[in-house]
């Protein structure tokens, strides 16, 4: 399979230490962008998360604050969560509390941005 690595050089130095022999290596781009120039290839491989080791521990999320914070990711209101989960919309503030403090995030946005950064949710 013929890919591109994407992202800042660090990381994709990382990321090429980490291939399989099944995979070629045709090109390397900061960008996604840059990438799409590089001609025929079957994918891209974007080394654009930071890795566990460059990122602050944080306290583990419970079964719950993640579930939670899933619905946060999907975009739901605290009621949609609220009821997604079969619990009141003052659970889900209790929660979120939790999940920014944990996550030491400022608001919604920034602890969707953090869970993303840390693989604990996919958008």
């Amino acid at each position: 399979m013929r890919v591109v690595l994407v992202g800042p050089a660090a990381r994709r130095a990382r990321l090429r230490a980490l291939l399989t022999d099944d995979l070629e290596v045709v090109g390397e781009a900061a960008t996604v962008a840059d990438a799409r120039h590089m001609g025929d290839v079957d994918g891209y491989l974007v080394a654009a998360s930071a890795p566990a080791a460059e990122e602050p521990p944080i306290e583990p999320l419970t079964s719950r604050e993640l579930d939670v914070l899933s619905g946060l990711s999907d975009g739901l209101s605290n009621k949609a969560i609220a009821a997604r989960l079969g619990i009141s919309d003052e659970t889900v503030k209790f929660h979120l509390s939790a999940i920014f403090g944990k996550l030491q995030a400022s608001n919604r946005t920034d602890a969707v941005r953090q869970a993303v950064r840390r693989g604990l949710v996919e958008l």
